[in-house]
């Protein structure tokens, strides 16, 4: 459908987006999954886009500016490109870069973040942790003061890009108990004491890679605390709303995906002497999937405006993320019942999509706290 917030950048920016998709992520997409990896020049590929400089300032090699449907562009194209773990090992880290412009001293921020935003270095950030993926309040991992340094022990764990990356925002305990106790440190992959191994196998996600990182008197420099002490989690917040908007808009891109795979299945595959098309059937399917696509694509882009308005609509982000994952759980089923046993076979994007389904409803906010920090924020 036209949108009324379309405008020629807009539409210049996805169709750049677009082509990127369809020349260097489509074609190499199973390669990279059965390979669990991306060739790094693909992160500079990206950077020469601008899609990790929003709201990072022209100094350090960002756009200097931000909008939110730009955002939501970048992550619904890539989301349509079905291979949502290159995605993965794409945007890691775009959660820490608004930490390290805002709460890192001046040397960090000129020596680090021009080299990440233009995809030539990788950071992460550090918060979840084996003990407690959503509550973070119950952070264990631990820091001190000692000299002129930091000193940090325990561990993390899911962080996307943690093998590759450079550079990691740690999540750290330095007062009492609860999310007023935390604080925020920059620590760097050669840090002594600081060390990493790769996480299993994964259901999905297989071109990214996740680490667990553990910190065994890890020493930084006292430079190296991000920010006020002790109010690390209350500045990380702010992050989360945006990287939620952009799960959803993956979600939505990977349901137009799958449908775009049905109908084009269901046009040209004959069942009973007929193009699986003209069965009732498989037209409602396709019918109820249309209509969850685009209730989830109206949603996001009112959230957009509001966003660019100046608003943060948190309890209606927290909404549209899981009302956007449990779309796309329905909507991957049923493209996968409409393929059938070619859907089943590697190296589709519906088999792609319908494995990567979850990680969508747990990472970034699971379903459940969704639901929870909704009903909280509208103040009930």
């Amino acid at each position: 459908m036209l949108s009324p917030h379309d405008t020629e950048e807009r539409r210049q920016f996805r169709d750049t987006v677009r082509r990127f998709v369809d020349t260097e992520v489509r074609p190499h997409a199973d390669e990279w999954d059965e390979a669990e990896e991306i060739p790094w020049d693909l992160h500079e590929k990206a950077g020469a886009l601008g899609v990790f400089g929003f709201g990072i300032d022209e100094a350090y090699g960002g756009l200097g500016m931000d909008d939110a449907f730009l955002r939501m562009a970048w992550m619904e194209e890539m989301g349509k490109s079905g291979a949502n773990g290159v995605l993965a090992a794409l945007v890691g880290r775009t959660i820490s870069l608004d930490p390290i412009q805002k709460l890192a001293t001046a040397e960090i921020r000129e020596r680090v973040l021009p080299d990440v935003v233009a995809g030539r270095k990788g950071s992460s950030l550090a918060i979840t942790e084996p003990s407690g993926g959503s509550d973070v309040a119950n952070m264990k991992t631990k820091a001190h003061k000692d000299g002129n340094s930091w000193v940090l022990n325990g561990s993390k764990t899911f962080i996307t890009g943690g093998m590759k990356s450079d550079y990691f925002v740690v999540g750290a305990r330095t007062g009492g108990e609860g999310l007023n106790g935390i604080s925020l440190f920059f620590v760097e992959k050669d840090a002594p004491g600081f060390e990493r191994t790769k996480l299993g196998k994964k259901m999905g996600w297989w071109a990214s890679d996740q680490a667990t990182l553990y910190f065994d008197n890890c020493r930084v420099p006292a430079e190296n605390l991000m920010g006020e002490e002790g109010r690390g989690f209350i500045e990380i917040m702010k992050n989360f709303n945006l990287e939620r908007v952009g799960l959803t808009a993956e979600a939505l891109g990977m349901m137009k995906e799958a449908l775009r795979c049905s109908i084009e299945w269901a046009q040209e595959r004959e069942t009973f002497g007929t193009p699986m098309i003209q069965h009732q059937v498989i037209r409602h399917k396709i019918a109820d999937m249309s209509a969850k696509t685009d209730a989830l694509d109206a949603y996001l882009q009112q959230i957009c405006y509001a966003i660019n308005e100046g608003d943060m609509p948190v309890a209606e982000i927290c909404k549209a993320k899981f009302f956007g994952t449990k779309a796309l759980e329905f909507v991957a089923s049923e493209a996968m019942q409409i393929l059938g046993g070619a859907g089943y076979l590697r190296g589709n994007s519906v088999e792609r999509i319908y494995r990567e389904v979850k990680v969508l409803a747990i990472g970034g906010g699971s379903e459940e706290i969704m639901r929870d920090l909704a009903v909280r924020q509208m103040g009930l």
